[in-house]
């Protein structure tokens, strides 16, 4: 099976990132969009790439918001709040094995089968961008409606209370006096579960394409730890850092992402090397069951004793290979003794230690990639925080609400970088008081430190792999022809004689 491209991320539109459904739908499908609310124009009708768009429908929604512009403004009357959540983003990727064509039909079929039969509305923008080389990269967009239509067609509630009642059914209260109620979403649609199975969905549909095309490639939708691999996910570029890349400008993402595939073949040629050395541990470990089995150092003298059987065959140079056999041959030996290997069971413990310091340090190493992503993610939002706060500053010093929202309009893009940022740090429990920028960069240093001791420390390991095989193909080319080794071996010893 060969693993094809799976992308299927979704967030959530919301006022309080500085964002705009009419905005973000007018991007998405490359038009010309009024948002009434804000009194702005946006405009993306130069946007490349857009090779679709459509609006799906429940058969109950008003037909009016077949048009973008009327349902994104509907939208954003509907949601009265400062910090309302809008709606939901979906960003999938789609096939290059497919056609233009197949890859629309797919993207149509999953939109109306998994969120209009739910009684979303869906707007979808299929995306084919051309990459450097001419290489596309298809994907669509789907902006969903996060509020229901009622049957009459007006929006109805996103969630409704569900009051405490008292041993009489009456409606309790706090030590305040207000009412206590739990607020139950009145859909499934923000559910953990609802977002796996549309995953999973996406994967089968996916697939079945690939297989109806007699097509070997497959995706599947989780994680790598869900599948029992043990790799580190790269993270995901997008197109700005891609395009920063291919003009040779080195990026963080890039960077970090050329680190993890170094990292992950390291994993995979260790973890080879482990598995083929377990399999032979198991086969010698069958002929030791069986009686008179002789010793590591024994077996190695056999097969000294074959090479230089094999050595008197030659017309010159046979006293030459006979002595580079006895060097191997006294190395070997002097590598069980150093490490105290007798027998074969001795081999498969030391084995497994090897392969136990083996696991910690790629362990650790994995650890120590996650956490330095995480730093680099915090110093960036921290970066954007510090730049941007002078405007926030500037801002909130004028008094007049229509200077101020003139202010607001003509620095938008900063304003919705600063408050991502400032969400982003909060969530880690960083606030404005604080940001130790120094420590995460000092931290971030330490880690490279650690990870370049840790790569000197499996290189040496590496080379214990290595002398492991040399004692392993001598051991096993006698334990496969044991009667043949004996013959051999005293034909040498007559001829020696």
């Amino acid at each position: 099976m060969i693993v094809a491209l799976y992308h299927f991320s979704v967030k959530q539109i919301r006022r309080s990132a500085g964002q705009s459904a009419v905005a973000s739908a007018a991007y998405r499908a490359g038009e010309k969009l009024v948002c009434n609310r804000y009194g702005e124009t946006h405009d993306y009708t130069r946007k490349r790439g857009v090779i679709h768009t459509e609006i799906f429908l429940p058969d109950h929604a008003p037909r009016e918001y077949l048009s973008r512009e009327t349902l994104w403004n509907a939208v954003e009357k509907a949601e009265r709040g400062c910090n309302a959540q809008l709606a939901y983003s979906f960003d999938i990727a789609l096939q290059s094995e497919f056609s233009i064509e197949e890859n629309i039909a797919l993207a149509r079929a999953f939109v109306q089968e998994q969120f209009v039969t739910r009684g979303m509305i869906a707007d979808l923008a299929v995306h084919a961008p051309e990459k450097d080389g001419g290489v596309t990269n298809p994907h669509f967009h789907v902006m969903t409606t996060m509020r229901p239509i009622e049957m009459d067609g007006r929006w109805g509630c996103k969630q409704h209370r569900v009051h405490h009642l008292d041993e009489n059914g009456n409606r309790m209260r706090d030590a305040s006096g207000k009412l206590i109620f739990n607020a139950v979403p009145t859909t499934d649609w923000g559910r953990p579960e609802t977002l796996e199975h549309w995953r999973a969905e996406w994967c089968r549909m996916c697939n079945d394409k690939f297989s109806e095309k007699n097509l070997p490639e497959r995706i599947d939708h989780r994680s790598y730890a869900r599948q029992g691999i043990e790799q580190i996910p790269t993270v995901h570029e997008g197109p700005i850092v891609r395009q920063m890349e291919a003009r040779g400008i080195t990026t963080d993402k890039g960077e970090l992402n050329r680190w993890i595939r170094k990292t992950n073949e390291l994993l995979r040629a260790t973890r080879r090397k482990i598995r083929e050395l377990a399999a032979w541990i198991a086969a010698v470990r069958e002929e030791l069951e069986r009686p008179e089995q002789p010793m590591l150092a024994q077996l190695l003298a056999d097969y000294c004793v074959i090479r230089n059987a094999a050595a008197n065959s030659f017309s010159y140079g046979k006293q030459k290979a006979k002595v580079g056999n006895l060097k191997r041959f006294a190395e070997a030996i002097a590598y069980l003794n150093e490490h105290e290997l007798k027998t074969v069971a001795d081999l498969d413990a030391w084995l497994d230690t090897v392969s136990s310091e083996l696991y910690a340090l790629t362990t650790s190493m994995k650890a120590g990639e996650n956490r330095t992503k995480e730093l680099k993610e915090l110093i960036r939002y921290a970066e954007i925080y510090m730049q941007v706060k002078p405007l926030i500053e500037e801002m909130n010093a004028i008094h007049f609400k229509g200077r101020r929202e003139k202010f607001r309009s003509a620095h938008e893009p900063e304003l919705k970088q600063f408050y991502m940022a400032m969400r982003k740090l909060k969530e880690y429990g960083i606030s404005d008081g604080h940001i130790p920028v120094r420590e995460w960069k000092n931290e971030i240093a330490s880690i490279k430190k650690a990870h370049e001791d840790a790569y000197v420390q499996y290189k040496s390991q590496r080379d214990e792999l290595s002398r492991l095989n040399q004692v392993k193909h001598a051991v096993d080319t006698i334990l496969k022809d044991p009667a043949a080794a004996k013959q051999r071996s005293a034909h040498e010893t007559e001829v020696s004689l």
